[in-house]
């Protein structure tokens, strides 16, 4: 069985407990190969949002951790064929990058690569409130092919807790990125 390869970046933004659930979800899946790179500002947010496990938990969810500095990595090069790749949280600061083709590190580079090989790529936007920078940048990105996916949760699915919350917008997230893995688009949407 050919794993899927996705990409998971993960930026500064708050909202690590999302990326955290990504990686776990993904990391559980047999036919899933996940590479993952995370800038300092998200370490940072990581230890402050989850702890020293949440980073731990990210790295053990992987199958490579590729460094932030890395722009040699294969993650960085088109050849290196991937299903998608996950920003989450996508900072204004990442998200704005990627907007402008500013790829000064592995992630806005790999998130540049899956744009120009038309892949694709999920930002899990995360700012409130939004100014017109915000809002350009998010069009933008969209206009070259990414989907933009702010954490909203769904109410309509009645969560008793926090982190029912999170699993439904992780769910959805790797739902977006439409590749048919077992147990996520009717998890997602309360129907399973």
């Amino acid at each position: 069985m050919e794993r899927k390869r996705i990409v998971l970046g993960v930026s500064g933004a708050s909202g690590a407990a999302i990326a955290v659930r990504i990686a776990t979800i993904l990391g559980a899946m047999a036919e899933v190969e996940l590479h993952l790179v995370v800038t300092a500002a998200a370490e940072r947010t990581l230890a402050h949002e989850t702890g020293p496990e949440g980073l731990r938990t990210l790295e053990e969810a992987a199958f490579h951790r590729h460094p932030i500095r890395d722009i040699g990595a294969t993650i960085a090069s088109g050849s290196f064929r991937t299903a998608g790749m996950i920003v989450a949280p996508a900072s204004m600061r990442t998200t704005s990058a990627i907007a402008s083709g500013l790829a000064d590190n592995l992630l806005t580079r790999a998130a540049d690569v899956h744009l120009k090989e038309r892949r694709r790529l999920v930002l899990v936007a995360r700012e409130s409130p939004l100014h017109l920078g915000h809002l350009r940048a998010m069009t933008a990105v969209t206009e070259y092919g990414a989907i933009v996916a702010p954490p909203v949760p769904a109410f309509y699915l009645a969560p008793q807790t926090t982190a029912e919350i999170i699993d439904q917008i992780a769910r959805r997230a790797i739902d977006l990125l439409a590749l048919d893995l077992p147990l996520l688009a009717a998890c997602w949407s309360g129907t399973a």
